[in-house]
């Protein structure tokens, strides 16, 4: 029975990646605390770079169609470092949304799924017009 499994390397990026939204998800509940952010942002980019390897990483920030997305990422990452970190979440927010947006529609797919709140996750994603940009430009 052939299944896709996580390598080990791809596991622990996966945990990088996972703690880097805790902090993310911390620095925001504790009024934008700038070391929280920064660590989360640190610990995102090295979860992303250990899962889809180093190579990968730096050809999805620099392709041309990302450019304003990388842009406004790393902007965003420089003006939390340099105690801004309301202004630098909200211009990394920006960049997010222009790098992984079109990955968030399937991630909305598997939200779905969720018991309970599922169907109140599927009709957001229905009402933001998500869905017709689903697997459009994966990162992978």
């Amino acid at each position: 029975m052939p299944t896709m499994w996580l390598s080990d390397s791809q596991k622990i990026g996966v945990a990088f990646c996972s703690g880097g939204g805790f902090f993310l998800i911390g620095g925001v509940l504790l009024f934008f605390d700038r070391a929280m952010l920064a660590m989360g942002n640190i610990l995102f980019l090295i979860g992303l770079t250990i899962i889809i390897g180093p190579q990968k990483t730096i050809t999805f920030f620099a392709r041309k169609q990302k450019a304003k997305g990388t842009a406004a990422f790393f902007a965003g990452l420089t003006l939390i470092l340099m105690r801004w970190p309301l202004i630098g979440f909200c211009v990394e927010l920006y960049g997010i949304m222009i790098l992984f947006g079109d990955f968030l529609g399937t991630i909305a797919g598997f939200a779905r799924n969720i018991p309970v709140v599922g169907p109140y996750i599927g009709t957001a994603v229905d009402r933001s017009g998500m869905v017709g940009r689903q697997n459009a430009d994966l990162p992978v």
